[in-house]
């Protein structure tokens, strides 16, 4: 079986690009995250030894080279997000499990200056369907903090089901955090998830304005869950 089939690639809807993650996106990455540090920090799994400000890129080049090292081994898709040719986040369908199961979860993050635009749940959708369509799996799961009500609105409206939720999955902001797991399958959505979202075709919870951030990867970094140190792991982000 060919694990990198479909990858890379670099996806588009409309003013919306996902492209590769690249070595020289460090520079950015470190000055978006570091001017956005109030407005991920409660998404932000805890890591003492890797604050979210810090003015060196060697955390970030590391970062990016793990990640790329995992997606040629298929266990991992990472993009940055590109609006208006701008890098403005970074979304990644990562922990990917083959065989039998075919799964993975999705992580991501974006530029507060951006939230509200329909970025996120545009970029979510052409991640999912490239995921289903072209790669072959089979489950995609979003784990988010139940106060996240931004990032909880964008999985419902794209047709993510509310599995329940995981008590105390990760260490976030200083605490153990409860996330509610969201899940979608490829035969609940036959026409994709961009044709929803195109379509308007799309329910969810209403949500109240200024919610922040939030989808999780899971144990490589769920909600927010950019983790330096495992390259696997994307972090959520506002939409």
């Amino acid at each position: 079986m060919n694990r990198r089939r479909g990858w890379p690639v670099t996806l588009q809807e409309g003013p919306v690009v996902l492209r590769p993650l690249r070595l020289r996106d460090a520079a950015a990455l470190r000055d978006t995250r570091s001017r956005n540090e109030e407005w991920l920090r409660p998404w932000e799994p805890t890591y003492p030894e890797m604050p979210l400000r810090t003015t060196g890129l060697t955390p970030y080049v590391s970062m990016v080279q793990a990640i790329r090292r995992e997606a040629r081994q298929g266990l991992s898709m990472p993009w940055a997000v590109v609006y208006d040719d701008q890098l403005v986040g970074q979304l990644t369908v990562g922990a990917i499990v083959w065989g039998s199961a075919r799964s993975a979860q999705v992580g991501y993050w974006i530029d507060s200056a951006h939230a509200g635009r329909g970025i996120t749940p545009t970029a979510v959708a052409l991640a999912v369907d490239h995921s289903f369509f072209r790669v072959g799996l089979h489950r995609i799961e979003a784990n988010i903090r139940p106060e996240n009500r931004a990032s909880r609105r964008v999985v419902a409206k794209l047709g993510f089901r509310d599995e329940g939720v995981r008590r105390r999955q990760l260490h976030i902001d200083g605490a153990w955090r409860d996330h509610i797991c969201y899940a979608v399958t490829v035969e609940e959505v036959p026409q994709g998830l961009v044709y929803r979202w195109r379509h308007g075709l799309t329910s969810g919870p209403s949500v109240e304005p200024g919610s922040g951030p939030g989808s999780a990867l899971g144990p490589q970094g769920p909600n927010g869950g950019w983790d330096p140190h495992d390259p696997a792991s994307p972090h959520p982000g506002p939409n």
